[in-house]
């Protein structure tokens, strides 16, 4: 269903979905470290009514696109990577993108270096600036139940050293629990049945863990974005919080903002229906 794209200096792996003459939602996933997998058929709805398609992207070096040279893993090179795949796929003036995770540090890169390029940009459980994620030490320290506590610090520390696919496979299911507001709740089994055949990349994971996760700082640069932008925040999300979420949208010129008063990070999951909702809607008034 996937296919190669030349970009350049290398090529990414899509898998697109919907009808092919719709509007085009470029995908990309959290980790880094992961692939289009982690969206399972989460989003598949968006493409019902055939007015949009969804581009699910393996960003550089991850899951199945060609590897490049580690100096290239960059979270600037990656959101220079966006744009190149639009123009690529010839809808360099006509799509937008989604990010979750460290995907959405991509996608909010990508907007403020090229501010009007995409017709809008949707950053899910993100950031602007990697000092947010201090805060994950001191949500681990009070992580419940204690029971999984020493299991998820140890799959966050073990990142900067993971050295195989099924390590870091491990080490992301094991951290999984710190993802939902639930960490014993059902919907963690019902999401790893929903993304089977992740190519899981620990060279790249290890990269970033060891360099504060790329060091995105863009909250003084987002008054440059010109376009619309949605910002998707979970109410319990332990790592990309609430309060990051609130500050981007007061920065950006354009922005919406949504909590999922019901979701951690995993808000595409937990809150599935109300997130094609606002994932929708955004992007009725901007392919108008």
């Amino acid at each position: 269903m996937g296919r190669l794209v030349d970009i350049g200096d290398t090529a990414l792996y899509i898998e697109e979905r919907g009808n092919s003459d719709a509007f085009p939602l470029l995908v990309f996933h959290g980790g880094p470290g992961l692939d289009h997998h982690m969206f399972g058929s989460y989003l598949d709805k968006l493409t019902d009514d055939g007015r949009y398609r969804i581009v699910l992207v393996d960003e550089r070096s991850q899951g199945q696109s060609n590897r490049t040279d580690p100096s290239t893993w960059t979270i600037q090179r990656m959101a220079d990577d966006v744009g190149a795949l639009a123009t690529a796929l010839g809808i360099h003036d006509n799509y937008a993108t989604l990010g979750h995770s460290y995907g959405a540090f991509v996608v909010l890169q990508h907007a403020v270096d090229h501010p009007g390029e995409p017709k809008g940009t949707i950053v899910s459980a993100g950031v602007a600036s990697s000092r947010w994620l201090d805060n994950v030490d001191t949500e681990l320290d009070r992580f419940e139940p204690a029971a999984l506590r020493q299991q998820v610090t140890d799959s966050w520390a073990g990142e900067a050293t993971v050295q195989t696919e099924d390590g870091a496979a491990k080490l992301l299911g094991d951290q999984m629990p710190f993802h939902f507001r639930d960490p014993a709740g059902p919907l963690i089994d019902e999401y790893v049945r929903n993304a089977p055949g992740t190519r899981f990349s620990p060279d790249v994971l290890r990269h970033f863990a060891t360099q504060d996760y790329g060091g995105l700082d863009v909250a003084d640069r987002l008054e440059d974005v010109t376009h619309p932008v949605l910002v998707l925040s979970g109410r319990y999300d332990r790592t990309c919080a609430v309060g990051a979420g609130e500050e981007m949208a007061k920065l950006l010129p354009d922005a919406e903002l949504v909590i999922f008063e019901e979701s951690a990070h995993m808000l595409f999951v937990e809150e599935n229906a109300r997130y094609l909702d606002a994932v929708r809607r955004f992007l009725d008034r901007i392919a108008a």
